[in-house]
């Protein structure tokens, strides 16, 4: 899923220690606002120093936010994270650009011969009405 917002505030990065493993952890929440006519604040959390790294967010910085949503159990309770695995910026692409090649200059077109009349002189009845600008 995807969902594009303002990123309007940043938290603190968590760190611990996996029980099971026993390997760090590390992750990132940023709360995003989105820009339609009713405004929804989303709280997104980006686990792994890896894509903390990758996935740099700053302050008002307007991003397309790709993420997972998991809901799990714990003591009879209901806890949701939404897990943004990538943080595009607006005006950036997702990849990398692609070399473009030299723009060719363009041909001038030819001049019109005296028996081709240009498209604002043709000729029309006076009485219709025309709603085209010219």
């Amino acid at each position: 899923m995807e969902v594009k917002g303002k990123v309007i505030q940043i938290l603190p990065i968590q760190e611990g220690t996996a029980k099971a493993t026993g390997n760090p952890w590390k992750s990132q929440s940023f709360i995003i606002e989105t820009q339609e006519q009713y405004p929804r604040k989303i709280c997104c959390e980006i686990f792994g120093e890896d894509r903390i790294n990758a996935n740099p967010v700053q302050m008002d910085e307007m991003v397309t936010v790709s993420f997972d949503i998991d809901s799990r159990e714990y003591n009879g309770r209901w806890y949701t994270s939404i897990r943004a695995y990538r943080v595009v910026k607006d005006g950036a692409s997702a990849t990398p650009p692609i070399a473009q090649a030299p723009v060719q200059p363009q041909a001038q077109p030819a001049p019109m011969s005296s028996d081709t009349a240009p498209f604002d002189a043709v000729a029309s009845s006076g009485d219709e009405e025309s709603d085209l600008p010219f």
